[in-house]
């Protein structure tokens, strides 16, 4: 389905223009459309059939963003696996979604999971095939599995169908109208939320798309006068680093129209220096989650000072509501959590029924954010319900860095939570009690998290208490009291 309305509608109304555009290499939506149909019949011949998964881990590149068209054509369902995550990360996923193969670059981790079938992209790459069925055109088949946790129990895989990014894309051009014939780049992780609907969406609109295979400052600016890219979205921490680049006024940018951001807390300072550095530029904040993709939106002539706090209000097919512990709505001004429903909202959790049934009451999904919706419509989140962190556009559960933490001998208990972070807005930091007579250092126990967790998740603040973690009356440990003081003195706390 998806594929009908992406670059099925790109070949039908813009077959010559560019569909991607890297270092001088471009290419047609016509010679696009041919190299999908033969990596379609290339997967065909492998074996893969309507609803086997595949996995991809690969970094930003235009074979990742074919991949995916061909998955769509074909009814695969796409497993778009976090470059940052470790091996044995990587094995938990693979694990539970039980690919029948993946496609993998040979720079990133190898994971030791068999599988039916595997190809490193970069030292074989896919030939043409024999000419594929037709494209399906089924709203609910599933089209990829998001997953959002690690290492610990059974990871979630958020399941997005045809249909819920083909929502998304609805939902982003009210936010952020697209322009026949821009250039958008992926300048974010396509395998994030965050940017994973623009694959579909900017060939709908005739756009070009180019990608850099790992974000810094020099790549982007690089990138920008180059390609003369119109559209980007970007996390808070790649906004810090690229008005911080020494270098940024030597690059012509003048073709930026248009800077969408989310995944993360912003400074208000932030955003201000931004709209300093980059005045023509209009700047979209975005709020959303792997599980219902994107909520909210703040637009450009919205981002005043009474405003800065605010995620934003919802668009048409956005049903997004503020309730108490009882899941009764709250009013204007009144604190409870974000719950929502809507074409966008996921499935449920691949495999996984008793964490689906948790996740929804009375028909609404519980973001898990604790907020408020004041009289104009705008949002506003002032905490997590769940423990979850999120460091550098990246999400990050205390649970799974807990467990880690616990395997390790000398350790009695340990609490993980975000505290507030300049550069990556949160950062992962534990507060950890020793056994009787044991002796360990932050440096190593840090480094014995490094061998089992994904650089971002590993603790960048260990503190060692003398007595125990504080507790409620039935023994849970208070990581909101542990948390409070070092958020004591921040205006915002997550966005």
């Amino acid at each position: 389905m998806i594929h009908t309305h992406g670059l099925g509608r790109a070949l039908r109304y813009y077959p010559n223009r560019t569909a991607f555009s890297n270092g001088g290499r471009r290419r047609t939506f016509l010679e696009l459309y041919d190299r999908v149909t033969g990596i379609a019949g290339h997967l065909v011949d492998q074996g893969f059939k309507r609803g086997d998964r595949i996995a991809l881990l690969l970094p930003n590149e235009d074979q990742y963003i074919e991949l995916i068209y061909a998955c769509a054509w074909l009814g695969l369902i796409a497993i778009p696996l976090n470059t940052r995550f470790s091996a044995t990360e990587i094995d938990h996923v693979l694990a539970d979604a039980t690919p029948h193969g993946i496609i993998r670059h040979s720079s990133l981790p190898t994971p030791e999971t068999a599988l039916p079938w595997q190809r490193v992209i970069d030292q074989q790459p896919l030939t043409g095939g024999k000419l594929p069925p037709e494209p399906i055109y089924e709203p609910e088949a599933v089209l990829a599995l998001i997953y959002t946790s690690g290492t610990t129990g059974r990871p979630k895989g958020v399941i997005q169908t045809h249909a819920n990014i083909l929502s998304n894309i609805y939902h982003l051009n009210y936010w952020m109208p697209y322009k026949e014939g821009g250039v958008y780049l992926h300048a974010a992780p396509i395998f994030h939320i965050l940017d994973f609907p623009f694959m579909f969406a900017v060939p709908a609109f005739g756009g070009c798309q180019v990608t850099i295979p790992k974000f810094n400052p020099q790549a982007f600016c690089e990138v920008v006068q180059r390609e003369g890219v119109t559209h980007s979205v970007l996390v808070p921490t790649m906004i810090n680093l690229l008005v911080q680049f020494e270098d940024l006024k030597n690059y012509d940018l003048h073709s930026l129209e248009l800077l969408a951001y989310g995944g993360s807390p912003i400074a208000p300072e932030l955003v201000l220096r931004t709209q300093e550095i980059l005045p023509n530029v209009k700047l979209v904040q975005g709020y959303g989650l792997s599980e219902t993709g994107f909520l909210t939106g703040l637009q450009n002539d919205e981002h005043t000072n009474n405003k800065l706090m605010s995620c934003g209000r919802t668009c048409i097919g956005v049903d997004l509501q503020v309730v108490d512990e009882s899941g009764l709505p709250v009013g204007v001004g009144q604190h409870g959590e974000l719950v929502v429903r809507g074409a966008n909202v996921m499935q449920g959790y691949w495999n996984n029924p008793e964490e689906t049934k948790l996740a929804f009451r009375n028909g609404m999904f519980r973001t898990g954010d604790i907020g408020f919706r004041d009289g104009d419509g705008y949002f506003f989140i002032l905490d997590r319900l769940k423990d979850m962190i999120v460091t550098g556009g990246e999400n990050v559960y205390s649970g799974e860095v807990e467990a880690i933490i616990y395997q390790h001998p000398a350790v009695k208990e340990a609490a993980v939570f975000g505290i507030p972070d300049p550069r990556w807005g949160e950062i992962v930091m534990a507060c950890v009690v020793l056994k009787s007579s044991k002796v360990l250092s932050a440096d190593e126990l840090i480094t014995y998290c490094r061998r089992s967790l994904a650089n971002y998740k590993v603790p960048r603040r260990i503190e060692f208490l003398k007595t125990e973690l504080p507790k409620n009356g039935s023994g849970k440990i208070l990581k909101r009291q542990l948390r409070e003081q070092f958020w004591v003195h921040e205006e915002r706390a997550v966005s």
